[in-house]
């Protein structure tokens, strides 16, 4: 699994919140936004896949214990402070992102002006999953993927089912840049995931069109685990098959776009 003994870790400041940043690679950078409970290993693994593609990986510690595996009391742990206590994260609102997107935007532009290359990559996983996306109105970030985002939490609301966590401003944003700068984005997920059902999925293609690559999963697509198929890149990606190539088709994207 993922060794983050292998990446070099500094501390990165927007002026307003300081969090770790663990970096490896050479060339464009591409930041990889870890999914609940933490930085575990299987995100470390994704972040290996982009630096032996030829580009460095920059990957933020927003919550839980960097380099922890996953297990269920972790999980729910985590869960539970990122809902009821972290204020930079917004899990119930439907018409807006997270105030720690402010925080991964000035993390971009550093990424960029030390890395170069076109632009800089982002994905965001779960419950970061949209972060990505809301990054797009900094200029740097010109490849976003969401993966399995779930924000904000469906809890049986139609509204909250149909949004995805980020403001009207930053929609019309990211649809802007989209047609003048020819760039697109891609989504992931497992069709009966419950967190990220069609509705979610049905608005970011409303919104963005041709622009918004879909891929998304069967069950039987998913790796063997303990809980239902949900992480697309990380715990349920099997070595082949459909999840295995849809991450080599997400390593090609930020390797097109980033200019690695």
């Amino acid at each position: 699994m993922g060794d983050l003994s292998n990446y070099a870790c500094s501390g990165f400041s927007d002026g307003r919140w300081t969090r770790p940043v663990y970096r490896r690679g050479q060339g464009p950078a591409v930041i990889v936004i870890h999914e609940l409970p933490g930085l575990h290993p299987l995100v470390v693994d994704f972040a290996d896949r982009i630096v032996a593609a030829g580009m460095s990986a920059w990957c933020p510690s927003l919550f839980g214990e960097p380099g922890r595996p996953v297990d269920r009391g972790y999980m729910l742990g985590e869960a539970l402070k990122a809902i009821c206590i972290r204020r930079e994260f917004h899990v119930w609102a439907k018409d807006a992102s997270s105030p720690i997107v402010d925080w991964l935007r000035a993390l971009a532009r550093q990424a960029h002006a030390e890395c170069g290359g076109q632009g800089v990559g982002a994905v965001g996983m779960c419950f970061t999953g949209g972060f990505a996306l809301a990054m797009m109105t900094e200029p740097a970030v010109v490849a976003p993927v969401v993966a399995q985002p779930s924000l904000p939490l469906i809890a049986g609301s139609k509204a909250r089912a149909a949004s995805i966590g980020a403001s009207p401003q930053e929609i019309a944003c990211a649809r802007a840049r989209f047609e003048d700068e020819d760039l697109s984005m891609i989504g992931l997920r497992f069709k009966s995931d419950k967190l990220v059902g069609d509705a979610r999925f049905d608005r970011y293609r409303a919104e963005f069109g041709a622009r918004f690559e879909a891929i998304e999963f069967e069950d039987a697509d998913a790796a063997p685990a303990d809980v239902p198929p949900h992480s697309t890149l990380t715990l349920h990606l099997r070595a082949d098959g459909p999840t295995a190539e849809a991450a080599d088709r997400v390593i090609a994207f930020f390797r097109r776009r980033t200019g690695a």
